[in-house]
């Protein structure tokens, strides 16, 4: 079967022709007065325009709906270090999902670059290309520096999905699932097993809203980080607590919630038994994670668990966000991404998820028990339409209240 899916896979992106996405003409271009207008001497109308004021680019080019997809290569998928090159696949399977889900174009750029300076340079050179930037699969702590920086040199939105996306996601199905077993984000003890881009931002966002950060374990591949470690860059510090526990099983003693960004079966039953009453548990690693739902369900069966497979109830997909994150930020111009849009998002995805699901929805999941909100729905559908007008509003809402939008 593996074969069979890596033939198949293989002849997808070969045939009928190579790669995954392309460029087509948006206007006309089938007479001689087409053309005149379309290239010279027409064209020397808008660029006379823009000349004077930049902001009319957004009238007369694509920029206004054009994101750049960004890499070098560092942390892809699972896959690693791979290179530059070998990240092209995922970046124009990115452009796909841009266009499909909110309708926005993409050219994918795999920048081959390990110096953050030099990467944050070669970005700043082509960025006014864009209405936006999506930086993807670019290893911590990097990450960090080069979004930071590229969000202060630019006005632009400037986004690292596999920060912020995956923090988005993660809180809306936390905050549905914490209703469901009747507890309350300040109080809970969570554990978050992987201390990279995904789990930082994360937990960013969960304080953000409202969580204790005195109550966050977080643990990297040395076990939990604490104050009296040594080996901490200053991104892991800012979650370093004074604590006796040591381990990925200390820490989940009586822990509510464990959310796993990390690596496939470091959680046992065991562990999972150890977990306070009504545990809530997000193991996202794929394609294997952290603890296999047929394990979690038989061990706990007042758990409320969620993937990061399609092929399992609750999955957290940063699909569920991205493409309306940057619809609504560009429908405004808005010139960053800013935590109050972050936060408009999330709350727009988890109501979503308690509202009646469409016919059509149902129709494409037939083989689910229930697409209704409760333990085995606590986000929103891939499929469900409704997210790009809801998501992509709150966001444009939230970006014209906070006063980083150019237009409305």
């Amino acid at each position: 079967m593996k074969k069979d899916l890596r033939k198949a896979a293989l002849d997808y992106h070969e045939f009928p022709t190579p790669g995954k996405i392309s460029v087509i003409a948006s206007k006309s271009t089938e007479t001689q007065h087409d053309l005149a207008l379309c290239y010279t001497p027409g064209v020397a109308e808008p660029v006379k325009e823009i000349a004077l004021d930049p902001s009319t680019a957004y009238r007369y080019t694509s920029k206004g709906n054009l994101v750049a997809v960004i890499t070098n290569g560092t942390a892809v998928l699972g896959l690693g270090h791979v290179g530059a090159l070998a990240s092209k696949p995922v970046m124009e399977g990115k452009g796909v999902l841009f266009k499909r889900f909110a309708d926005i174009d993409v050219f994918d750029i795999e920048i081959d670059c390990e110096d953050p300076e030099q990467f944050i340079e070669t970005v700043v050179r082509i960025s006014p290309t864009f209405g936006g930037i999506n930086l993807e699969d670019i290893k911590a702590p990097e990450c960090f520096v080069i979004e930071r920086a590229l969000c202060d040199r630019l006005n632009i939105p400037v986004f690292h999905d596999d920060q912020h996306g995956t923090a988005i996601v993660i809180a809306a199905a936390l905050l549905n699932a914490l209703e469901l077993q009747n507890k309350n984000l300040h109080d809970i003890t969570l554990v978050c097993a992987g201390a990279g881009a995904a789990g930082i931002a994360t937990m960013q966002l969960l304080i953000n809203l409202g969580a204790n950060r005195n109550r966050l374990f977080m643990i990297d591949r040395a076990g939990v980080i604490h104050s009296e470690r040594k080996d901490l860059n200053s991104y892991k510090k800012e979650f370093a607590l004074e604590t006796d526990k040591r381990t990925l099983q200390d820490a989940l003693t009586g822990a509510d919630v464990f959310i796993g960004v990390s690596g496939p079966g470091i959680m046992t039953a065991e562990m999972l038994q150890k977990m306070a009453n009504k545990p809530i548990v997000f193991a996202l690693s794929n394609p294997v994670p952290e603890i296999m739902p047929e394990i979690a369900y038989e061990t706990r069966h007042d758990i409320i668990m969620a993937t990061g497979r399609s092929d399992y109830p609750n999955q957290v997909n940063n699909a569920l966000c991205f493409p309306y994150l940057f619809r609504g930020a560009l429908d405004v111009q808005a010139h960053c991404i800013n935590t109050a849009m972050q936060l408009a998002a999330v709350h727009a995805l988890k109501d979503l998820a308690k509202e009646p699901v469409p016919h059509e929805v149902l129709k494409a999941y037939p083989n689910e028990k229930t697409l209704s909100f409760g333990p085995h729905y606590i986000l929103p559908k891939l499929s469900d339409a409704r997210l790009k007008k809801k998501l992509s509003q709150a966001v444009a809402d939230a970006a014209v209240a906070s006063g980083v939008a150019k237009s409305q």
